[in-house]
């Protein structure tokens, strides 16, 4: 069983305990965290595609740790000129581990009949009468 879940803006595919890196998360460490947005949800087969997301359907983690990714070095230069500019980034980054994936289906009700009596009265619109057309002048000659 897996699931393509929305997760700090991005999308993951996540099955039962896979370790995951997403963006920080605000959630202290040890604590459980809940996703709604499940976009598509497979089960040994049988695969359901939310419209955007699954109603009823949502992927539990838990919160390992907070830390930061490796350094990304920016280096910037422009020939003749002189110009060198290097900056460095480094991420800040949640590894969570999946505990679950509930896929509650959303109950189907019946659908409600509702009667809608819409009055409606047909009125004629006025005729227009044209003007009538010129004729043409027999000319004897």
């Amino acid at each position: 069983m897996y699931a393509i879940v929305e997760i700090a803006g991005q999308q993951f595919k996540v099955s039962k305990d896979l370790k995951v890196y997403v963006h920080r998360l605000t959630n202290e460490e040890g604590t459980k965290v809940s996703f709604d947005k499940v976009y598509l949800l497979d089960d040994n087969g049988t695969i359901t595609i939310g419209a955007p997301a699954i109603e009823g359907a949502s992927v539990e983690a838990k919160v390992l740790q907070h830390l930061k990714g490796d350094k990304v070095i920016v280096f910037k230069k422009k020939r003749r000129k002189g110009y060198k500019k290097r900056n460095g980034h480094r991420q800040y980054l949640t590894q969570i581990v999946i505990e679950g994936i509930t896929a509650s289906a959303p109950k189907k009700s019946a659908p409600k009949k509702e009667t809608v009596e819409v009055a409606t009265e047909e009125v004629a619109a006025p005729k227009v009468k044209k003007a009538p057309k010129a004729k043409k002048e027999d000319t004897v000659e």
